[in-house]
């Protein structure tokens, strides 16, 4: 069975072969990368496509594929998945995107977040779903905090994957609590 689940401009699916190179693309934009890391190789996003198809085949949910309905482009990743361990947000569900520089400010990763949160809580039995990034992302957390999710500035944390003297170091995590109907 594949995972879809469409929006009014967006379906979130499960990963395809055809993925790779725009994926590649975007690891190699300086601009998408600025607060995520290195730029990533061929093998390096060919693996982390590996980890999320085996997150979905175990679990169900990853940080799905994002492609445009009208046209078939894809445009990034959002969804979610299992927190890294060594973080706060280890055992709890993680909500994450990724965009393309030319798919920004289209407002398709909050209508993209907001389905992957409506799914986790209507799929999931978790009191709240998490999210992290450095805090110099305000894109980013400007998006959480329009998603509805709080700063818990009491588990800020230095990322255990970094070095010591990365300037990504520090993260700031957000969640968002189950809704109450």
């Amino acid at each position: 069975m594949t995972f879809r689940l469409e929006t009014a401009r967006l379906a979130l699916r499960d990963w395809r072969d055809g993925d790779v190179e725009p994926f590649h693309a975007m690891g190699r934009d300086p601009r998408v990368m600025a607060f995520l890391g290195p730029l990533q190789s061929r093998a390096e996003v060919e693996a982390g496509i590996q980890r999320q198809h085996a997150l979905s085949v175990e679990l169900g949910h990853c940080f799905w594929a994002l492609e445009r309905l009208a046209d078939g482009a894809f445009l990034g990743f959002c969804g979610l998945k299992p927190g890294p361990e060594g973080t706060p947000l280890h055992g709890r569900i993680e909500i994450g995107w990724r965009l393309a520089h030319h798919a920004w400010g289209h407002g398709y990763a909050r209508e993209a977040a907001q389905a992957a949160l409506d799914w986790g809580f209507a799929q999931l039995a978790s009191d709240a779903i998490w999210a992290m990034t450095v805090p110099g992302n305000v894109r980013s957390r400007g998006l959480m905090e329009r998603l509805g999710m709080r700063h818990l500035p009491g588990l800020d944390f230095d990322h255990p994957a970094l070095p010591a003297d990365s300037p990504l170091l520090r993260h700031v995590v957000y969640a968002a609590a189950r809704p109450k109907y």
